[in-house]
């Protein structure tokens, strides 16, 4: 069976962008973090996105200034199956994805029950949270900021998710990853 996971740049009140859906709060750009980011996009499985993600991702990823920036990550993730969930996206430029239309649940739920590599969501709160009963692994990376409001990675979840840390780690950024399985 394969593993859903989330992974999530988060604000310690736990919003994934700010009021005007600005994220460069975020993204910190020192050795240990770059070297961490390196390592994290090494996996094979399939990116789990929807359509906003995806179009913020094939805006950057695959372009000339983020292979020069980034190379490893750039690599991996152009290289990695992308899963992006649309009713209006046609026609994908980015190579290696897939739409899903239709049933997420159901969708997703089908393909875990299949052998295979994990899936992992990146952003995508709204995705994450239709698919949060289904999710195996939570990795959070808690920014040492405040935003007082944004996009809530967890607003409106159908129901409480009992979590167990499973791992911690601190950067010199201030940052902190904290991942979780379902408890």
């Amino acid at each position: 069976m394969s593993k859903l996971n989330v992974f999530e740049m988060v604000s310690l009140d736990g919003f994934i962008a700010d009021a005007t859906g600005d994220m460069s709060w975020a993204h910190r750009h020192d050795p240990e973090n770059d070297e961490f980011v390196a390592e994290n996009s090494s996996g094979d499985g399939p990116l789990l996105f929807g359509r906003r993600t995806y179009e913020m991702m094939v805006s950057f990823w695959p372009t000339p200034m983020a292979a020069q920036l980034m190379p490893k990550v750039a690599e991996r993730m152009n290289a990695r199956p992308k899963l992006v969930v649309s009713s209006t996206l046609e026609a994908p430029t980015w190579n290696n994805t897939e739409v899903i239309r239709g049933n997420l649940l159901e969708t997703i739920a089908a393909r875990k029950l299949q052998p295979g590599l994990d899936l992992t969501i990146l952003g995508s709160a709204s995705i994450v949270r239709q698919l949060a009963a289904l999710v195996d692994g939570w990795s959070l990376v808690i920014n040492p900021i405040v935003l007082g409001a944004g996009l809530s990675l967890f607003a409106d979840l159908p129901a409480p998710l009992p979590l167990r840390r499973t791992s911690t780690r601190a950067f010199e950024n201030g940052n902190v990853l904290v991942s979780y399985e379902r408890a």
